[in-house]
């Protein structure tokens, strides 16, 4: 407020305060401070709030299992799996067990060369039973595999279109299925003894045990198992070989499971399987015979009589080169068991060619090489079922079962009763390696879009309050050195 005062003819302007209107512009001013200053500080306290409970509420979903479907197409018969895994991984390979399980009527895929649109007929009646125990919903994610083994190695060096064929119609067949189907392939050899090693190993529990904290890590120490897998066309070793041993031959290879590095020794004999062998012991026998349709045979049991056509005998890839000079496929020869193991044992040895491995100790027969054999070995499929008639269960020696061997083989046919490890769990084992591992689901308690919305608007109120505090505070400033150099100004007049 500006005053005047008239002294001796002069007019003065001079300034006056005025307390109580002053008094009143502070507390106006002070009033939107106080409310920035709130508002701040509820904003501050709302933005670490929320943040803490989106980040320490939050509820960690695992993902659900996983499925896949392996068909083995062995030369007698098929075999269909269903494993399951949890979507996330130890070290990049499933933790995988085998939930379902079940035997296709009929005989194996190769039988089929003639007739190849009739090969997945079969698969019909098994195939509901597999989508009946898979969720509907996981149907379209499931893996199909089809893995055949020797039958098939066998239908393809004889009539490779056959075999095409075969696999192109079982091809056909599921991809009209809810399943996603992946491939049918012939597996080879060498492949169909490292899955069956894997198999072995994984089900004795030397990849993965579960700790203390229930949490899958590496058994420390332990050794592997080797794997002996009886099939019917053909028969596999595999081990694990010395560090030091040559990798200069196609039977030595490197496999990595559960982050661990093995290097393994495989073989498949081809011709060696259960049937595929005892058609060329029964071709050894009719090498001798002449006209006599009736022979004898020392490994059936006594009286123990069957009869085959020599296309049975010698139309395998196996035999034809021991088929006879008069050799005629539907003639009929009838073979009578004597029950002598003794001279069964030297027939049977007189199919493995010992001679060959010329006294070399890395050679098994057949001058195949093998490495020193170490441990012990875990036999299954063929082998199974032969100990299963022997009633031999467990671990067992060599000798017990030479002994079993020789007991059976003694016995009248009369008084002999009627009496699953399988490469297709290693190779879901395998195959897990290759699926994308999926990530825990995160359920939060705030939905994303809700708590970022949230957090941008009390970030913007806070970032907008402390600018406007910054503002007053500039601003009381300016206005306090304003003042005092007026007040310095009227000082000095």
């Amino acid at each position: 407020m500006f005053s005047h005062l008239q002294l001796e003819g002069e007019m003065f302007t001079v300034l006056t305060r005025q307390p109580c209107e002053q008094a009143g512009l502070k507390v106006l001013s002070r009033t939107p401070a106080i409310i920035a200053l709130v508002v701040l500080f509820l904003s501050i306290v709302v933005l670490m709030a929320i943040t803490l409970i989106q980040t320490h509420q939050k509820e960690v979903l695992f993902p659900g299992p996983k499925y896949g479907i392996v068909l083995d197409a062995g030369s007698s018969r098929t075999t269909i799996y269903v494993y399951q895994w949890p979507a996330e991984k130890a070290n990049n390979t499933g933790v995988v067990s085998q939930s379902f399980k079940c035997n296709v009527k009929g005989s194996g895929i190769s039988n089929y060369a003639e007739n190849p649109q009739d090969a997945p007929k079969a698969f019909e009646d098994c195939m509901q039973k597999v989508k009946g125990h898979i969720p509907v919903s996981l149907h379209g994610s499931t893996c199909v595999y089809l893995g055949a083994t020797a039958g098939m190695r066998l239908l393809r060096l004889q009539n490779e279109t056959a075999a095409n064929e075969v696999l192109e119609s079982i091809e056909n067949y599921f991809k009209s299925q809810p399943f996603d189907f992946r491939d049918a392939q012939i597996i080879s050899g060498q492949e169909e003894g490292i899955y069956g090693w894997i198999t072995a190993n994984y089900l004795m529990g030397n990849f993965l045990e579960k700790s203390l904290w229930h949490m899958w890590v590496h058994p420390s120490g332990k050794e592997t198992t080797g794997a002996l897998d009886l099939g019917g066309a053909s028969t596999q070793i595999s081990f694990a070989a010395e560090e030091k041993v040559g990798l200069n031959t196609s039977d030595i290879m490197k496999v990595t499971l559960y982050g661990y590095e093995y290097t393994l020794y495989t073989h498949s004999f081809q011709c060696y399987g259960r049937n595929e062998a005892e058609k060329r012991f029964l071709a050894t026998l009719l090498q001798d015979y002449t006209t006599e349709t009736t022979l004898t045979n020392p490994c059936y049991p006594q009286n123990y009589i069957t009869t085959f056509t020599e296309a049975q005998v010698f139309g395998s890839l196996c035999t034809e080169d021991l088929r006879p000079e008069r050799y005629n496929p539907n003639n009929t020869i009838t073979f009578e068991g004597t029950g002598d193991p003794s001279l069964c044992r030297e027939k049977v040895a007189s199919l493995f060619n010992f001679s060959a491995c010329h006294d070399h100790e890395a050679c098994s027969f057949d001058g195949v090489y093998q490495p020193r054999v170490k441990g012990s070995f875990v036999a299954f499929a063929g082998f199974y079922y032969t100990a299963n008639a022997f009633n031999l269960s467990g671990s067992f020696s060599l000798h017990a079962f030479n002994l079993s061997t020789w007991n059976f083989c003694s016995k009248n046919w009369n008084q002999v009763g009627n009496s699953s490890i399988a490469w297709s769990l290693g190779y879901m084992l395998s195959l897990t390696n290759q699926i994308p591992a999926e990530s825990p689901l995160i359920r939060l308690p705030i939905k994303p879009s809700a708590f970022v919305g949230t957090l941008a608007f009390f970030a913007a109120v806070a970032l907008l309050c402390l600018t406007y505090l910054v503002y007053l505070c500039v601003l009381s400033r300016n206005q306090r050195r304003s003042q005092h150099a007026l007040d310095n100004m009227v000082d000095s007049e």
